[in-house]
């Protein structure tokens, strides 16, 4: 999949100038279509009313059948080209809205109302489509690796001891600096407004073929921490009589191509089996064909405290923090993407061997862009 990438062997390897094209260029590796992607939440597609999404520029319509399932076409009519979400929904059938040509779940055309179903002409594409976890998700790729590759669960969203919000925005940038945005902790300098200061430290990373995870913890230099913040943290210390001297926090960051998640634990000594204080979910949807924008779908899941509807109380001060936050991503990120549609080619110094890792991964497992 994908093509290597010269930061694939040794970090030692030679740095490019600061002000100089790399001679790699990430934003042109696409996200690769032999993979789930969501696109749209479950409560978005009303029954009998079909809904338009895009991904990387191909248009999909979504519908749901006479029992509920979600189906997916190819957005346009194989006659006159004009959009099938303006179409009706008839039992498992989509019609469209011109002329009433009717498209079943496989994407065939089976009725033009004045000819008969005797001669029926080409159909549309059909992708798999499935609900998870509140999420609508399509296989824009090769329909045979679909059912292998499902996510069996995003995150801790569906966990009743987790209170959990929906993450969905719209962002114009490369959905590989969202990737890069999460990963990289080290930029917490930008959140020092609602953080204050805060210094991040790799205690450790791993890769592999399709995956890449790196690992911190923090320590306070300057400033107070947000009330959001103390919420998410500060009561799962307590809870856990964490108090300590050598009381830590720990993150973990992954990305399992194509979706990345984020775990935050209290203490150290962290085991597999240990409730995270902290889960967010993430995935990115490539919405235009160059992929200059993405739709950016998740879930952010905090462990409920043991005292009865506190967390409901506070509720209200984690979204104002997590929002801010999100909003300074957002805004960085599309800084990333107009310097470099200005400089018409990748000119990132990277030298976080984490960071290096992540990109690697993301250049083996992409599709290479036109």
């Amino acid at each position: 999949m994908g093509v290597p990438m010269p930061e694939d062997g040794s970090n030692t390897i030679a740095l490019p100038l600061a002000n100089a094209p790399n001679q790699f260029d990430l934003r042109r590796i696409g996200a690769h279509p032999d993979h789930w992607y969501p696109v749209c939440w479950s409560d978005e597609l009303k029954a009998g009313k079909p809904l338009g999404r895009h991904f990387a520029g191909q248009p999909i319509v979504l519908y749901r059948g006479k029992a509920g399932q979600v189906f997916a076409l190819e957005d346009r009519c194989a006659h006159r080209q004009v959009p099938l979400h303006l179409g009706v929904v008839d039992g498992d059938e989509l019609k469209c809205h011109y002329h009433g040509w009717a498209y079943d779940r496989t994407g065939q055309c089976v009725d033009v109302p004045y000819l008969g179903r005797e001669r029926l002409p080409n159909g549309v594409k059909a992708y798999p489509a499935r609900e998870i976890d509140g999420l609508i998700f399509v296989f824009p790729g090769d329909p045979s690796l679909a059912e292998g590759r499902a996510p069996a669960a995003l995150g801790l969203s569906q966990r009743k001891d987790y209170k959990t919000r929906r993450l969905n925005r719209e962002v114009a940038c490369h959905y590989t600096f969202m990737h890069e945005n999460l990963f990289d902790m080290n930029h917490q300098f930008m959140h020092r407004k609602q953080m204050g200061s805060i210094r991040a430290s790799c205690i450790g990373r791993d890769h592999g073929e399709n995956w890449a995870q790196v690992e911190y913890s923090f320590s306070r230099t300057d400033g107070r921490s947000s009330v959001g913040e103390q919420v998410i943290v500060r009561m799962a210390r307590k809870r856990n009589n964490a108090e300590k001297k050598d009381f830590t926090d720990h993150m973990r960051i992954r990305t399992d191509y194509p979706s990345q998640s984020l775990r935050v634990w209290v203490g150290r000594d962290i085991h597999e089996v240990d409730d995270p204080v902290l889960d967010v979910w993430l995935g990115y949807t490539p919405l235009d064909a160059e992929q200059r924008t993405n739709r950016t779908f998740g879930y952010l899941s905090v462990k409920k405290p043991a005292v009865p509807g506190l967390i409901h109380a506070v509720w209200p001060f984690v979204t104002w923090f997590t929002e801010r936050i999100f909003h300074e991503d957002k805004d960085i990120v599309e800084h990333e993407q107009r310097a470099y549609d200005a400089q018409g080619g990748d000119w990132n110094n990277e030298v976080f061997p984490a960071l290096r890792d992540l990109r690697a991964v993301l250049a083996r497992c992409g599709a290479p862009q036109d």
